[in-house]
């Protein structure tokens, strides 16, 4: 595993690029995990949790939330993974949003989804101290497994 500590601008300048790290783990995307997240959010709209209703409507069975799907970007970066690599050093960690995030296919119950990701850009920030700002590109790919709902594929959540 590649480590470069958070403060290594240099290093972290030549990690940038249009080279896509590995895929990280897989992550099984069941009706009972999704039912779960509805119960979590209170999100129970019809083409996530009332799987015969799903199954005549447009993405032919249940889909996960969108928002579900997003969550769990950091779980399956490979930046987590012995074969990815790992910023060091840093106290804590911030989500400061998603630029442009869209949601470009349909992740039906019974499929699975990893990620895998670049760093795009490193900033040098100066707010109470020195922090280091990363801003990641990070892409899923949905792999329907069989006998899992329906919908397409592609790259989105």
């Amino acid at each position: 595993m590649q480590e470069i500590s958070f403060n290594d601008i240099d290093g972290l300048n030549a990690a940038a690029g249009e080279e896509w790290g590995p895929w990280g783990p897989e992550y099984e995307m069941t009706q009972e995990r999704i039912n779960d997240f509805a119960d979590l959010t209170g999100d129970h709209q019809w083409i996530h949790v009332d799987i015969e209703r799903a199954n005549a409507g447009p993405f032919g069975g249940p889909i996960a939330h969108g928002f579900f799907t997003l969550s769990l970007v950091p779980m399956l970066s490979a930046m987590l993974d012995e074969d990815g690599m790992r910023i060091s050093g840093a106290k804590n960690a911030v989500n400061y949003g998603g630029d442009r995030l869209r949601f470009l296919a349909p992740v039906p119950a019974g499929s699975t989804v990893h990620a895998r990701s670049r760093i795009t850009a490193v900033s040098y920030t100066h707010l109470r101290a020195h922090e280091t700002s990363l801003q990641l590109l990070c892409r899923l790919l949905l792999e329907k497994k069989k006998g899992g709902g329906g919908g397409g594929g592609g790259g989105g959540g």
